[in-house]
């Protein structure tokens, strides 16, 4: 029998050897499709963990432009600078009541320097129809955002719900004007502009950001940012990075995006992509958490380590006042002052309130 199957082997020698490279086709085809199902289970936007893959096709992001708003489309092209560059802001109904923060915010613009001719290229995302219906009245580049079943409408106090999920919406929201081909600056609505940021970026910086509190290194990732300011270039590395951002929210439930930004920012696959990450000074983006010293170079300043709608209204006020006497000043002499802000106030003791109460239910 041995015999006879060898010979009837050797005899059909063409079927037998075909069947065998079939076989290992099919073998070679089911390890490769295994490997593709992995590979679109961890690149699936799901996983925090997701792998980058960059195409490098520009066409590739093109063609997924169809799927997007068509009237946010047409409000950042209407915005947009030469370079495919906005600004963004995000307002709800309690920050855009007359002669609240959206209107000290606008204020800011008509009596920084270089920046009311910024007023044209801001794009405000507002998060229900009393915001919109305001923001209408008072600028002409306003889109309404989708917010999936959430009120967005009254004030929403820091780390409740509400706030996690307006916080988190911004990131998916940014994340999708980055993917349509637009670099932006995205400002909180309680950052004075008193001066043209632009000359204060970096040139190698994919991802720029402000800091609460800056320890004189903008390379360095010990720096404790603070989302509420961000200059962000458009490419597939920034892309990439907002997707991870956003997923990452599942990785830590419980924390707002810039605690979890401060948690992945040393991430083995950020560095991997070799993002550019750039931290920005003190100096020139000041806040109340640790103020700009110099009147003379600060761009913007922040109403943060401030607990309340009231009290960042007040001081925010205060602030522009201490800007008004600034710039009374002869330019001659500018440079030979050193004025300080009268502020924090109200903002100081509702924050020391704010950390006392937190430190009593540890």
């Amino acid at each position: 029998m041995k015999d006879s199957g060898g010979f009837a082997g050797d005899a059909g020698a063409g079927g037998g050897g075909s069947h065998l490279l079939v076989r290992r086709a099919m073998q070679i085809t089911m390890v490769a499709v295994a490997f593709v199902v992995v590979w679109i289970f961890l690149y699936d936007s799901s996983s925090p963990l997701a792998i980058p893959v960059f195409s490098h096709s520009s066409s590739d992001l093109a063609s997924t432009m169809i799927s997007y708003d068509p009237k946010l489309r047409s409000v950042l092209r209407n915005a947009s600078m030469e370079n495919n560059t906005v600004i963004i802001t995000t307002l709800n109904d309690a920050w855009a009541e007359p002669n609240s923060i959206f209107d000290i915010f606008l204020k800011s613009f008509h009596v920084g320097i270089e920046t009311e001719k910024l007023l044209k290229h801001l794009v405000v995302i507002t998060l229900d129809e009393k915001a919109h219906a305001r923001c209408q009245a008072l600028h002409p580049h306003c889109y309404q955002l989708e917010t999936k079943g959430t009120n967005f409408t009254k004030e929403a106090f820091f780390m409740t719900k509400d706030y996690l999920n307006m916080m988190w919406r911004r990131i998916e929201f940014l994340g999708t004007v980055l993917e349509m081909g637009y670099s932006f600056v995205f400002t909180d609505t309680d950052i004075m502009w008193l001066r043209n940021p632009f000359n204060q970026f970096y040139d190698d910086g994919d991802f720029q950001i402000a800091c609460d509190y800056f320890n004189g290194d903008s390379n360095d990732l010990n720096n404790l940012p603070n989302g509420g300011f961000t200059y962000v270039k458009s490419n597939e590395k920034t892309i990439w990075f907002y997707k991870f951002w956003f997923n990452s929210r599942k990785a830590y439930p419980k924390m707002h995006d810039q605690d979890v930004l401060n948690n992945i920012k040393m991430h083995p696959l950020i560095y991997n992509i070799k993002l550019k990450i750039r931290f920005l000074s003190t100096t020139y983006f000041g806040g109340f958490c640790q103020a700009s010293k110099e009147f003379n170079k600060v761009c913007t300043m922040h109403a943060n380590c401030c607990v309340g709608l009231g009290n960042k209204v007040n001081d925010l006020k205060i602030l522009l006042d201490d800007w008004a006497k600034y710039m009374e000043l002869p330019n001659e002499t500018k440079s030979d002052v050193h004025p300080s802000w009268s502020v924090p106030q109200s903002c100081r003791t509702s924050f020391q309130r704010s950390k006392q109460r937190k430190n009593k239910g540890r």
